[in-house]
């Protein structure tokens, strides 16, 4: 379900069939696809049976000041998951076990008022336990992901992208390539490496007035009896541009900070 109040209580955050996004995906180019839903794997059933398919998650962590993360968590188990979801608001807990299982895990959308505020701390902490960042998401803006790319290479961390989308429109137009990978194993084994190269397109006003609208739909055919709800979705343009606005600032100012605090460490070296 959505996080939106109100809406969290009726709406979903996607109506997309897994069957339905596997096939899409496959007819846009992608070798090999993973589907990371919020701290859910029932994507698993339907497309576990595909030998190009490996099972993943974003999980919603928070840690011990208060501040929610998305994490996403790849190549996982059942049995992950469930161990997983055990210890997302200890985050010493779920580092420590995605260690010991030598998963590989990224900050998701770091630069992203997203998931709320952010603290200096919360980025020192990124830089020294996240072995990876993802720079490239499909529906965040160009300065958020430009941002995120940069904070990777300061500190060396391997890149990833996705579409994060929500609906079957813009799936498969941002992914993650590894080079000469065949199969599922091999394009692993590339991830681990930092052998990656991150593909396609940031979001944008457009994408997001989109995939609002359209989960807005999805909502009124799963639920009629929110029909009535209709008329307020001309509001909608006046929202989205509230959130870009929320976004490009928050992704400045975080771009800024992070940037001034690293080239003050690195004075002081």
């Amino acid at each position: 379900m959505c996080t939106v109040p109100v809406f969290q209580h009726i709406c979903r955050e996607s109506y997309s069939d897994p069957a339905a996004v596997y096939d899409a995906l496959k007819r846009r180019g992608m070798d090999v696809v993973t589907v990371t839903d919020h701290d859910s794997i029932d994507a698993a059933e339907a497309l576990r049976h595909h030998p190009d398919f490996f099972l993943s998650e974003e999980v919603t962590c928070r840690t011990s000041r208060g501040t929610e993360l998305h994490v996403g968590v790849y190549d996982i188990s059942e049995r992950d998951h469930f161990e997983i979801q055990r210890r997302r608001d200890d985050l010493p807990a779920l580092f420590a076990y995605l260690g010991e299982r030598e998963l590989l895990f990224a900050i998701n959308h770091a630069f992203s008022a997203l998931t709320g505020a952010r603290a200096e701390a919360d980025f020192d902490e990124f830089a020294e336990r996240f072995p990876a960042v993802e720079i490239l998401n499909g529906q965040i803006l160009a300065v958020a992901n430009g941002h995120a790319e940069s904070f990777a290479t300061r500190h060396r961390k391997i890149g990833l992208a996705g579409s994060d989308s929500h609906t079957l429109v813009a799936l498969g137009q941002t992914y993650t390539q590894v080079q000469g990978a065949r199969d599922c194993r091999e394009f692993l084994n590339g991830l681990r490496q930092g052998r990656t190269a991150a593909i396609g397109e940031s979001g944008n006003y457009g994408k997001l007035l989109c995939a609002v609208l359209e989960i807005s739909c999805g909502m009124m055919a799963e639920r009629p009896w929110t029909r009535w709800m209709a008329p307020l979705l001309a509001g909608v343009p006046l929202v989205v541009v509230a959130i870009v606005l929320r976004e490009l600032a928050f992704a400045q100012h975080w771009g800024r900070s992070t940037s001034r605090l690293v080239g003050v460490v690195e004075t002081a070296g």
